[in-house]
């Protein structure tokens, strides 16, 4: 933990019981919705679940009370069903919201220690710093250029300063810090905060649709209106043949309740939820399910450089001091004015540092003095890390009045308010060229004097004395270029933007084998670029350095204008906008501030970039698997309504061979085909080596329905020749039923496993993991098997047992009107 240099010893761990048995947690709680309840209530607005409701109270009113029974058992069924696949989303979601609970540095028994936000209690000593959340209202006691952006609660975005000494001295829960560092004692917590008390308004947020969603509610809507009008025409043409209204009612039912393709909204939602899921389990926090669907449209990762592509391990590699002739590395045999150096670029950081290289900057001065000077010197005034190049300053004192006014930051920053001759400014950049080379990050140090005490309105309007260069270097992780190496095998640009120099980048790039480190574009040449030679040279360059946070959401709001679809890493404060103007915000679980978090869509748990990959192989699993499933829902749905609709519509010899009872048979063995099966389906082997889907394409495009259709035509086919075929040899109506249902039920089967992939054979899909496949094609064939050769079932449904010869011609027909499809299959792999 850092060490606490605050002389804040903060509560004991009794006093920390004693606040919580008295005040709670720090948690907000009001009425949650029901979601039970909620589902219940969806459910009984569903299409399916009415017709369902009034072809059963039919039934009933006719006196056919077996048949009123079975379909109110089905309502039951499909609630059942329906609801435990929302439970399922539900559950998965929450899990989402529950995994990464926000943090936050208190003082306990002198030590800083970092907490999770809900165990903070009142009394806490707080340590809140640039880019945090701030968990609970509290007094400020302690702090150093210390401001809060306070718009959630006011709706003004200005940051306001805040000071231990001003009348404005309070911070409230869910504030974000905009610089500084402060620490207040914190005087109410979850409920009791300014926030707590606003209650309900900040509960929950309603999500736009995605297009997905739209295209799915789009056309499950067109279906139900043309399941109403062909309602209506069977109803008329039953009615005027049977002139019985009940009868006529129940066969239209019967037709309409193969039209609604109610599964595919619940596969939808399930695949999306149980996808959140499964990138949680791999450590990708997706924080709202769209981005499940955007991920594998992904077409550029933008990233960082520092923790991202690097290792974040900093470690001071090289000094040079400015009159020196010579770089020299941080070890025991240094001279005082090096070590002179390492001392001002250390006051030049945080007292509690958080940045890897002001880590490395402490660790450096530890082993380099003898004495400790670090607890005799308070932080009096800090001018926060700003400008183009940034630089920042801090000023420490200590009681006998000793002052250091040190700086670090870019080197450029630093020279331009120095006193330096050209000779020096020459040997400096030469320096700098040479360290960058070798992919070392190069910051330069700084030290000014002041007489009085009245501070100048910015850092730069001191007068400072160059000390030299500090150089750190922090490693490329091990795994990045094979991580780099799969982003562009699933045809992905990726392009790197960093706050650092172009050389110490482009060491870096070329030593990882990056696309493009050739060429390379910093932030002031880019804000030149007008908007057409903006979008050419953010197509043509990968590698974007000296980067500020308007020049980030430039390339970024360029690259989008291109249709691009955007993914963007980021970890800081400065990072924020680029992160909410992408369409994939990546923040980094551990080095990631408050704010980026909040800005981001998706959270790197490990900040491991290889993460994406799997990020971006699950987003397109799970949109291959929906179009799968959706397109095995239309397949399988036109065979159930042509076959009801054409022996009526053509007059044939028994108009009505399925009742609502079949139909809802032939429903509820679908519904958890396609959101099961389908689901758990294993990635296929060519996925990461497509180019990415474009976000605009539409799910249900035409060619993909006209295979669709065309299969669901071919199986039609198939059940009408099992019924010609039936009614040629003499067979009854219970029979030719038999018949036609039978070869249904196995087209449905060979179906669902030939449309496993729409290019690997299925003899290849067989070998792919899916121990669900076997499971429920093994119900299904059992529950066929208890309906024909259970005596009292067979009756119920209508059905008369087979002979093995009908059995082979229905196992037969279900094989050719659905296997033809595996020479289109081989066609496209040829």
């Amino acid at each position: 933990m850092p060490t606490n240099n605050f002389d804040i010893s903060g509560l004991s761990q009794q006093q920390v019981l004693d606040a919580r048995e008295k005040f709670g947690s720090n948690s907000l709680q009001y009425k949650k919705e029901n979601g039970f309840l909620e589902a219940v209530n969806d459910l009984i607005k569903e299409p399916m679940v009415i017709l369902l409701l009034v072809a059963s109270v039919i039934y009933f009113i006719s006196g056919e009370y077996g048949d009123g029974i079975f379909l109110a058992s089905a309502i039951v069924l499909v609630a059942t069903i329906s609801l435990y696949q929302d439970s399922r989303s539900r559950d998965a979601l929450e899990k989402l919201k529950n995994f990464t609970q926000p943090t936050c540095k208190v003082i306990r028994d002198g030590e800083i220690v970092e907490i999770p936000s809900d165990e903070l209690v009142q009394g806490d000593s707080l340590v809140i710093e640039e880019g945090t959340l701030i968990a609970a209202d509290g007094i400020i006691v302690r702090s150093n250029d210390f401001s809060v952006n306070e718009s959630i609660l006011t709706g003004e975005s200005l940051s306001v300063e805040k000071d231990a000494n001003k009348e404005d001295n309070n911070v409230f829960r869910g504030t974000t810090v905009v610089s500084g560092l402060a620490i207040a004692t914190i005087t109410a917590i979850g409920n009791e905060t300014k926030l707590g008390k606003i209650g309900k308004s900040l509960e929950s947020i309603e999500e736009e649709e995605t297009p997905l969603e739209l295209q799915i509610s789009n056309f499950v809507k067109k279906m139900v209106i043309a399941g109403a009008i062909v309602f209506l025409i069977v109803w008329a043409i039953n009615f005027f043949k049977s002139k019985d209204i009940l009868d006529s009612l129940l066969k239209a039912l019967t037709l309409a309740m193969s039209i609604l393709p109610e599964e595919i909204p619940v596969a939808f939602t399930t695949f999306m939820a149980l996808g959140a899921w499964r990138l949680m389990k791999m450590g990708i926090v997706v924080k709202q399910m769209k981005t499940v669907e955007t991920l594998g449209s992904a077409t550029v990762i933008c990233t960082d450089k520092t923790g991202t592509i690097t290792e974040n391990r900093m470690s001071l590699a090289k000094i040079f001091v400015l009159g020196s002739d010579k770089i020299t590395e941080p070890n025991s045999a240094l001279t005082d004015t090096e070590k002179n150096l390492i001392e001002i670029a250390m006051w030049a950081s945080e007292p509690i540092p958080f940045d890897p290289m002001e880590i490395a900057l402490h660790t450096a001065y530890e082993k380099m003095v003898l004495k400790d000077e670090r607890p005799n010197f308070e932080l009096i005034h800090e001018y926060p890390l700003e400008g183009k190049p940034p630089m920042m300053t801090h000023i420490f004192a200590n009681k006998a009045g000793k002052r250091f006014i040190a700086a670090k930051g870019a080197a450029e920053a630093i020279m331009n308010i120095s006193i330096l001759t050209e000779t020096e400014k020459q040997q400096i950049n030469e320096v700098i060229e040479t360290m960058a080379k070798d992919g070392y990050r190069v910051l330069a140090v700084g030290e000014a004097q002041l007489e009085g005490d009245i501070y100048p309105a910015t850092q730069q309007e001191f007068k400072f004395g160059f000390k030299g260069l500090v150089a750190f270097y922090d490693p490329p992780k091990k795994n990045i270029q094979a991580v780099l190496k799969s982003f562009y095998k699933a045809g992905i640009d990726v392009k790197i933007i960093t706050g650092d120099n172009a050389a110490t980048t482009t060491a870096i790039a070329k030593q990882i084998d990056f696309k493009g480190f050739e060429r390379s574009l910093t932030g002031d040449e880019l804000m030149q670029l007008s908007e057409t030679e903006l979008q050419q040279r953010v197509k043509d360059t990968n590698l974007f350095t000296r980067m500020f946070p308007e020049a980030k959401l430039r390339i970024i709001n360029a690259l989008k204008a291109q249709n691009e679809i955007v993914a963007m890493t980021g970890d800081g404060v400065n990072d924020g906008p680029a992160l909410k103007a992408a369409h994939i915000g990546i923040a980094m679980g551990k080095k990631g501030t408050e704010i980026a978090k909040q800005a981001a869509s998706l959270i790197l748990v490990e900040d491991d970039l290889s993460k994406m990959v799997d990020a971006v192989a699950m987003g397109r699993k799970i949109y291959t698997n929906l179009k799968k499933a959706i397109q095995y829902i239309i397949s399988i749905h036109i065979p159930i309504i042509l076959t009801v609709f054409l022996p009526l519509a053509l007059g044939w010899i028994y108009p009505n061979i399925f009742s609502p009872v079949h139909v809802i048979f032939l429903e509820l063995i679908m519904g958890p085909t396609c959101s099961i099966i389908y689901e758990n389906e294993p990635m296929e082997k060519n996925t990461m080596q497509q180019m990415p889907r474009p976000f605009t394409t539409t799910f249900f495009s035409w060619k993909e329905l006209a295979t669709s259709v065309l299969q669901g035509i071919t199986i039609t086919i198939g059940t009408l020749a099992a019924y010609q075929y039936a009614v040629s040899a003499g067979f009854d109506e219970s029979l030719t039923r038999t018949m036609v249902f039978v070869t249904l039920i196995n087209a449905n089967i060979f179906l669902t496993l030939v449309n496993r992939s729409f290019y690997y054979s299925i003899f290849t899909t067989l070998m792919y993991k899916n121990n669900l496949v076997l499971l429920i094609i093994s119900i299904t064939l059992a529950l066929i098997g208890l309906l024909i050769l259970v005596k009292p079932l067979a009756n119920f449904f209508e059905f008369t047992p087979l002979t093995i010869d009908q059995l082979g011609i229905c196992l037969g027909i279900g094989f050719i009107s659905v296997i033809w499809f595996e020479v289109v299959k081989w066609w496209k792999r040829r």
